[in-house]
């Protein structure tokens, strides 16, 4: 059988710490073309991950010109919308990294341009394929929470601040922790309530610790005149059916309640939330014949002695897999783009709400 023959534009840490690995154990692909603005990134990544003869790029349209059936664009936020609508006007079916687009505006033209070429796009969010997040999905679709009414999304970490890359530029990337890992928090939460019909929006941001110096951090300490996004955003959503979303996104922030890419669903029937001890981090609670009840689904594999399993699968390799699946068999799409438009709406309209101090509405 004839492979995929797949091209790679932006070579940087996402790309070869998630998607390069997972798509090299993908036997219908063949990685034959790489590019970078730095030539030597691409250079670097096709010698490990590309085939023999693989074609290197500084310009990623000329890599675009290249018979390629599908293109990940991993590069930064700001390029996203562009090189996309590009790559699918070039007829190749697209992954992009999360978050879509730095604005609504562009998220639009990607999804306008997948529909009117007919190519398959799709966007990356990893966490709905983590072990708690498929099983949860499941308790969520069998009804168990009953309807879902309030819930929180939690992005939050206490000093990890990303200093290298164009992470603090916020030309670049269009925004800090909130677009940045707030964006999973927000897709998983949306993607289980399985509700994307957003009503209103009020949201605040803060840069209370960017201006540190010398500050404890997870990657040493930030430059405070290189640091020009929020080091903190909080978002509150009311959706069409009155859902509440309490979004939550930090980089730096006063706390101990860390918790990243994580959500708490509260039902009409039970709750579930992500926060237990890991890895059992999923607890479901309700109650039954007059008695409250919390229970934790086991995720560990073993069970026997000196053996925990053998499963490297993991979520970035379960996206992959499904991602050509799609592509291959015409199985369901995961992650569809008119589902990241609306978690790019709604980080636009947080950002916009803490600009102007007014609350913004759908």
């Amino acid at each position: 059988m004839a492979k995929l023959q797949v091209g790679i534009i932006g070579c940087g840490g996402i790309a070869n710490g998630k998607h390069l690995p997972a798509l090299k154990r993908i036997k219908e692909v063949e990685l034959i073309a790489f590019c970078d603005i730095i030539p030597e990134k691409a250079e670097k990544a096709a010698k490990k991950y590309g085939v023999e003869d693989a074609k290197v790029f500084e310009d990623y349209k000329e890599l675009l010109k290249l018979n390629l059936d599908v293109v990940h664009v991993l590069t930064p936020n700001s390029s996203h919308s562009p090189i996309t609508v590009d790559a699918l006007e070039a007829g190749k079916h697209v992954m992009c990294e999360k978050p879509m687009a730095i604005n609504s505006a562009e998220a639009k033209k990607m999804v306008d341009a997948a529909k009117r070429t007919g190519k398959k796009l799709t966007i990356g969010y990893q966490n709905r394929f983590r072990p708690d997040s498929l099983y949860l999905k499941k308790i969520c679709e069998d009804g168990e929470l009953g309807e879902v009414y309030y819930a929180r999304a939690l992005a939050i970490r206490r000093r990890a601040v990303p200093t290298w890359g164009v992470f603090l530029d916020e030309e670049k990337q269009g925004g800090g922790p909130l677009i940045d890992i707030g964006t999973h928090a927000l897709d998983l939460t949306l993607w289980l309530m399985d509700n994307y019909e957003p009503e209103m929006v009020v949201g605040t941001k803060y840069r209370e610790l960017a201006g540190n110096k010398d500050s404890a951090n997870a990657w040493g300490p930030w430059d405070p005149e290189k640091f020009t996004v929020e080091d903190a955003a909080f978002g509150f959503i009311r959706m069409k059916n009155g859902a509440t979303i309490n979004l939550e996104a930090s980089w730096a922030l006063n706390t101990l309640f860390v918790h990243e890419a994580k959500t708490m669903l509260s039902g009409t029937k039970g709750g579930a939330d992500m926060i237990g001890e890991d890895p059992n981090n999923l607890r479901i609670n309700g109650e039954k014949n007059s008695r409250m009840y919390t229970w934790t689904p086991e995720m560990k594999v073993g069970g026997a002695a000196f053996f925990e399993g053998e499963n490297d699968i993991g979520p970035a390799d379960l996206e992959a897999r499904a991602w050509y699946d799609h592509i291959l068999k015409g199985t369901e799409l995961t992650t569809k783009p008119e589902q990241a438009y609306v978690v790019t709406q709604l980080l636009e309209a947080i950002y916009e709400s803490a600009k102007t101090g007014k609350p913004v509405y759908f």
